[in-house]
Parts: C-alpha cells; sequence; structure tokens
C-alpha cells in the first residue's frame, strides 16, 4: 500500500497506459488492517476492455468482473489443451467467461458446452463465443455444477474431456477438510463423464490445498470412480504469478491434466 504511488508513477513512465484502474477490493486487506477500495489511479476510462490471448479475443469488465476481471495466472495453462481437444466433444464446469472452454473451440474441439452458476458470468461467456465467431461450436448455459455433474453421471452422458476450474473453497485453514470434499467430489463425478481413454483438465486455486494434498484428492477421486488415472501435465501459474520460496501461499495453483481410463 505504502508502494503504490511509485508503483502507478513507474506503470505510467514504463507502458505510458491509457488508463490505470485500482481493484483492492477483497477481504484479506482487512486482516492487514486496510480497507477495500477500487477506482482509477489515472483519467477515468471505460472499464470494459477487450484482452487478446492467444489469437483470441475476450471482453472483460475490470470494475465488476472477478479480481481483475480476467484470470491471467490461468493463461499458460489455457494452452497446454490444445493437444487434447481436436475433434473432442468437451465439457466444462466453473466456467466464469469460458476462456478454457473457448481455447477448446479453437484448438478444434468438435462441440462444447460449459456451465457456470452465475447467470452474469455465463452472459458474457456467451459474448466471448460470438466475438471469436465460435457461437456453433461453444455454448454456456447458467447452472449449479455439483448438482449438473450428478445428475449427467446418472444420465450416463459421457465426453471426451471434462474440465473442471472451481473457485477457491475455502480460504480458512479450519474448513481444509470441507473444501477437500468439495474437490473429490467435483472430480469423481467429472471423470465418471468421461469416455475411456479420455481427458479431465482440472484446477485448484485455494492456496491452503498443497499440491501434495491436490494430487492426494485427485487419486482418491479416481479410486473411488473406479477410474485408472495417467498423469499428462501438472503445472502451476504463469510466471507473472510467481513462485516465492519460502512463501507457501505464492504457490497456490495447481493445475492437472490426467487421462481417464475404466480399469
Amino acid at each position: 500500500e505504502q508502494w503504490k504511488p511509485a508503483i502507478v508513477k513507474a506503470l505510467q513512465q514504463i507502458f505510458n497506459p491509457k488508463g490505470i484502474y485500482e481493484r483492492n477490493d477483497v477481504p484479506v486487506r482487512e486482516l492487514e488492517g486496510l480497507q477495500q477500495q477500487k477506482g482509477f489511479l489515472s483519467a477515468p476510462f471505460d472499464t470494459n476492455i477487450i484482452v487478446n490471448e492467444n489469437g483470441l479475443k475476450f471482453n472483460v469488465d475490470i470494475e465488476n468482473g472477478q479480481k481483475t476481471g480476467y484470470f491471467l495466472d490461468q493463461q499458460d495453462n489455457r494452452r497446454a489443451i490444445k493437444n487434447i481437444v481436436k475433434d473432442a466433444d468437451v465439457l466444462g464446469a466453473f466456467t466464469y467467461t469460458g476462456t478454457f472452454e473457448i481455447h477448446a473451440a479453437h484448438y478444434g474441439a468438435k462441440s462444447v458446452f460449459g456451465i457456470d452458476i452465475s447467470e452474469q458470468a455465463v452472459a458474457q461467456a456467451n459474448k466471448n463465443t460470438a466475438l471469436n465467431g465460435l457461437d456453433s461450436i461453444c455454448k454456456f448455459e447458467a447452472m449449479n455444477a455439483f448438482d449438473a455433474l450428478k445428475k449427467w453421471d446418472k444420465e450416463e452422458k459421457l465426453y471426451d474431456v471434462v474440465m473442471l476450474d472451481p473457485p477457491a473453497f475455502t480460504k480458512s485453514r479450519e474448513s481444509i477438510d470441507k473444501a477437500i470434499i468439495g474437490y473429490k467430489e467435483i472430480n469423481l463425478r467429472g471423470m465418471k463423464l468421461i469416455k475411456d481413454g479420455g481427458f479431465l483438465v482440472t484446477s485448484s486455486c485455494t492456496n491452503l490445498v498443497s499440491p501434495d494434498l491436490f494430487l492426494h484428492t485427485i487419486e482418491s477421486a479416481a479410486k473411488d470412480a473406479k477410474k485408472k488415472i495417467r498423469q499428462v501435465t501438472f503445472k502451476a501459474q504463469a510466471s507473472d504469478h510467481p513462485i516465492i520460496w519460502g512463501m507457501e501461499n505464492t504457490n497456490y495453483l495447481k493445475f492437472l491434466i490426467v487421462e481417464v481410463t475404466n480399469k
């Protein structure tokens, strides 16, 4: 906080941006005795912008979207799905504004269906799909992912690729056990919806869930789902979100792709 004026000055000198907007409206600030706040640190500008990533365009609401309106920490991981989605039927859950799903369509998926509980996020996702000319392949609907995955499991629906990118399930050590139950549940349900030899793409951004604990949870989910899994890739956040040794909470994002086969 005390370095904010210097940071703003440096940003202006180095990048000469059209504008700077502050998003310090996160509850964790209150733990440090700081107020939540957001607003312009430059002359006002239109806070609905377009981000270009991997040849795709995304509408971003930096004023009202989650966090900064766009999850830049997953930018490398969105490219990681390129080789598993071609000609695939893809299901995405917890899609937010559809970045993974739209990448899947861009990389050659046959069909992509995404769900998120937020109607506002789904509207933005469908808008992003149309912006990229992929609306004939990729569609989104608002629904509860936990309920939908359970329902489709009973209906024996199957997909080539299932992608899960849920929000943080806990920010408190006291509720880690509940978070693990949640992660296991969605991944178990997700695996049951995957065709033999298909792929699960799954993430956790809960910094209190260590990489080892996350992998153990996926292993446990596979066992209960009676599936065999083979690791394809295991990654963290993009390099512009550095992991600082000695600060475990900076190693917060776990991104995993596994091949799923029937035992």
